[in-house]
Parts: C-alpha cells; sequence; structure tokens
C-alpha cells in the first residue's frame, strides 16, 4: 500500500510498523486519519516514537478511530482516570505484586462485543530497559496451521469466561475459534490463554488439548513482533487480529502509561 502523509516502516514479515513524520500532539487531517487506519488494518499493531500526549490528545486520536470502549468488570492492575473515565493508568512499581497482561491474550475478549483496539502510551520507561510487549499476528498463526486442523476447527466455539481475570463480575460469553476479521476479512484464530475457559460442547480432556495446542501455536515467535519502549512511545494494536504479552523484567523499577480501549463494531464472527 501506498502512504503519502506518514512514513511507515515495517518491523517484521507478518506484523508491526513504526510510524514517522507524524505529531499526534496536533490536529490530524482527515487524510492523515485514513493513513493511519490503512496502516493499522495492514500492520495489525503500529507504533510511534517521542510523542508527549496529553489525555486529551490521546482520547482525540482513538475517537477517529471509534468510541471509547469502557472497561467490562472489576480490574486490578488498571484504574480509570477521574477527569477522563475513557482512560486507564498502568502503573507498576516495587509495590506491584502483579502487572497487567503477564499472560497472552487479546483484551476484554469476556465481552459480548470486545473492543475493536487499545492505543497505549508510556510515560516513563525502567532505566533497565525493561518493559516490552509482545505482540502476535493472528492472521500468521491461522495461515500456518494444517489444513485438516483448519478444518477440525470450523464452526467450533468456545467460552472466554472474565472471571479468570477481573473476578466474579466480570462477563462470560462464547466467541468462534476461528473468526473473520469485520474489516479485512481474513481469517484468524480467536482464542488466548488468559480467558479462554474451554471448547464448548467438547469433553474436557479433548477441549484441553485443543486450546493446548493452540496456544503453544500461537506463541511461535515467528509470528510476533517486540516492542522495546521509551518514554513517550505509543503501540496501537487492533484486538481482533492480535494477541499480546506484558514482559515484568523490570522490578522493582517504575513502568507508567494510561491506556485508551476503542469500542468494537462488530461481535467475532465465524470465518
Amino acid at each position: 500500500m501506498s502512504y503519502q502523509r506518514i512514513r511507515v516502516v515495517p518491523t517484521t514479515p507478518h506484523i508491526g510498523a513504526e510510524i514517522y513524520d507524524i505529531d499526534l500532539t496536533a490536529p490530524l487531517t482527515a487524510p492523515v486519519v485514513m493513513e493511519l487506519k490503512q496502516a493499522l488494518a495492514e500492520f495489525q499493531v503500529i507504533f510511534f516514537r517521542d510523542q508527549p500526549i496529553n489525555f486529551g490528545q490521546h482520547l482525540a486520536l482513538a475517537v477517529q478511530f471509534g468510541d471509547v470502549h469502557h472497561h467490562v468488570g472489576p480490574a486490578t492492575e488498571s484504574k480509570p482516570v477521574p477527569e477522563f473515565p475513557g482512560v486507564r493508568v498502568l502503573h507498576f512499581d516495587q509495590h506491584s505484586k502483579k502487572v497487567a497482561g503477564e499472560d497472552w491474550h487479546s483484551d476484554q475478549t469476556c465481552a459480548a462485543l470486545p473492543p475493536m483496539g487499545s492505543i497505549l502510551h508510556i510515560t516513563q520507561t525502567a532505566p533497565n530497559g525493561g518493559g516490552a510487549t509482545l505482540f502476535g499476528s493472528m492472521y500468521a498463526a491461522y495461515e500456518a496451521l494444517s489444513p485438516l486442523m483448519k478444518t477440525y476447527l470450523e464452526g467450533l466455539t468456545a467460552t472466554h469466561d472474565g472471571r479468570r481475570v477481573f473476578g466474579p463480575d466480570a462477563p462470560v460469553n462464547s466467541h468462534p475459534i476461528v473468526v473473520r476479521h469485520p474489516q479485512t476479512g481474513r481469517p484468524l484464530i480467536f482464542v488466548n490463554k488468559a480467558m479462554t475457559s474451554h471448547i464448548d460442547g467438547l469433553p474436557r480432556d479433548e477441549s484441553e488439548a485443543i486450546l493446548g495446542f493452540l496456544y503453544a501455536h500461537c506463541q511461535k515467535p515467528e509470528f510476533h513482533v517486540r516492542f522495546q519502549w521509551r518514554d513517550n512511545s505509543i503501540a496501537f494494536w487492533d484486538n481482533r487480529c492480535t494477541q499480546h504479552k506484558a514482559i515484568w523484567d523490570y522490578y522493582p523499577n517504575v513502568r507508567l502509561g494510561y491506556r485508551i480501549q476503542i469500542k468494537g463494531d462488530k461481535a467475532p464472527a465465524m470465518a
């Protein structure tokens, strides 16, 4: 695809691109937004450097892509900003017992309508270089399955249980295991270790075996990009076709960031 107003530098063959020649502290023109949407669709997660945005500018970027998604169920690792309830604080330090997102996951797949995407702005990173985030392409993971496994998975659904992560008041919903992206039309794997509890209608041992295989398959590094944060970096990922994992290797140092999620417009649909 051609980009005339931003510079797009792919980071791996399957997923990820860094975006240059853009200032997210200033209002974005419609043609620039169009190219950002194109880049997100093409690369699944896009990265920005040296963007000291405030909460208003963070929200201004998000709403170009849809309405703000508000967190479903309780959460102990992130809290809303009082003046900007759509923005959640992710602050971890020497007092933290755990951090958000240490298991491979897609955000909020327990919701009936999971978020379309997430925009994370990290303002303070650890001085030891820790705290990277891994992102995986579920397009690439699906494409690497054998034809027989693809056939086996057709028509199956799995339960995503938010209580596993967020506690007893979180939602529980079923989604297809293989879904078709509503924008690109590409098929992808839509189960994740953090929230998927079982495959519907299968005996427990069969469900666990298939899910265990899929989790291990999706965690293959060939499908991943590793993003090393610096202060005022931003990652914007398409939650519908990616998974991610936070690396907590910076204890007892501080890492501080703010995340906005964007509402999905269609429930996950079978491929």
